[in-house]
C-alpha cells in the first residue's frame, strides 16, 4: 500500500506543479518565458520525487513509465493496475486543488483548460500529434529504464538525468500538444476543462493515452533487445 500513496503523491505534485505553472504563466511557444518555465516545472517536480519517494515506489507517478518497467521486467504483474490508478487519482486531486484554488482567489487560468493538452499546435491533426506523443514518450521512457538499469552505476544521479529529460521532451513538446507523456496527466486536466465549458481536451484525450502507452511499451521492446540484452 505505501507504493501506492507514494505514486499518488508523487502524481498529485506533478501535476499541481506542472499543469499549476502553465496556468500561471501560460505556455506558448510566442511567450519564451513561460515556455521554458512550464517545461522546467515538470522536470523539477520529478527531480524532488525522484528523491523523496523513488526509493518507495520507483516514482514512475506515470502510467506509460509503469506499461515500460513492467514490460521490462522491473515490476510484478500485480502493481500494475494499482500504481496506474493511484496515479491517475493523484492527478485528479492535483487538477482539484488547481480549481480551488484558482476559482477562489480569481486568478486567470492562461491555459483556458487547467494545463490539458491539445492538438492546436499541430492544426488539430490527430495523427500528428499521435505521432509526436509516441516519439517524446518513447525518448522519456527509455532514458528511465537505461539509467534505473541495474547493468549501469548511475547512482544518485538518475532522478536528475530522468527529470531533466522531462524537461527536454516539454521544450519540443509544449508547442506541438502541450505535451503529455503521461495519460494520468492529461486525464484529469482534460476531464476538468470539459466542465468548465471547453470540451476541446476531452475530444482529444485519446491521443493522450494510446500515444504515451504505445511509446512507453516501445521504448520496453527496444530496451530489452538492445541495451538489456547486450
Amino acid at each position: 500500500m505505501k507504493k501506492y500513496v507514494a505514486e499518488f503523491i508523487g502524481t498529485f505534485v506533478l501535476v499541481f506543479m506542472g499543469c499549476g505553472t502553465a496556468m500561471l504563466v501560460g505556455c506558448d511557444a510566442a511567450s519564451g518565458s513561460g515556455y521554458l518555465l512550464t517545461a522546467l516545472a515538470f522536470g523539477l517536480s520529478i527531480v524532488a520525487e525522484a528523491y523523496s519517494i523513488g526509493n518507495v515506489s520507483g516514482c514512475h507517478v506515470n502510467p506509460a513509465v509503469t506499461l515500460g518497467v513492467y514490460m521490462s521486467g522491473g515490476m510484478d504483474k500485480k502493481d500494475v493496475a494499482p500504481y496506474m490508478i493511484s496515479q491517475v487519482l493523484g492527478a485528479f486531486l492535483g487538477s482539484a486543488c488547481l480549481a480551488v484554488i484558482f476559482t477562489l482567489g480569481g486568478v486567470e487560468d492562461k491555459t483556458g483548460g487547467f494545463g490539458a493538452n491539445a492538438l492546436a499546435g499541430v492544426n488539430g491533426n490527430a495523427f500528428a500529434g499521435l505521432l509526436t506523443e509516441i516519439i517524446l514518450t518513447f525518448i522519456f521512457v527509455l532514458t528511465i529504464l537505461g539509467v534505473t538499469s541495474k547493468k549501469f552505476n548511475h547512482g544518485n544521479l538518475a532522478g536528475l538525468i530522468i527529470g531533466l529529460t522531462l524537461t527536454f521532451v516539454h521544450i519540443v513538446g509544449i508547442g506541438l500538444t502541450g505535451t503529455s507523456v503521461n495519460p494520468a496527466r492529461s486525464i484529469a486536466p482534460a476531464i476538468f476543462a470539459a466542465c468548465t465549458g471547453n470540451a476541446a481536451p476531452l475530444a482529444a484525450l485519446w491521443v493522450f493515452i494510446v500515444g504515451p502507452l504505445v511509446g512507453g511499451a516501445l521504448a520496453a521492446v527496444v530496451y530489452n533487445n538492445l541495451i538489456a540484452a547486450d
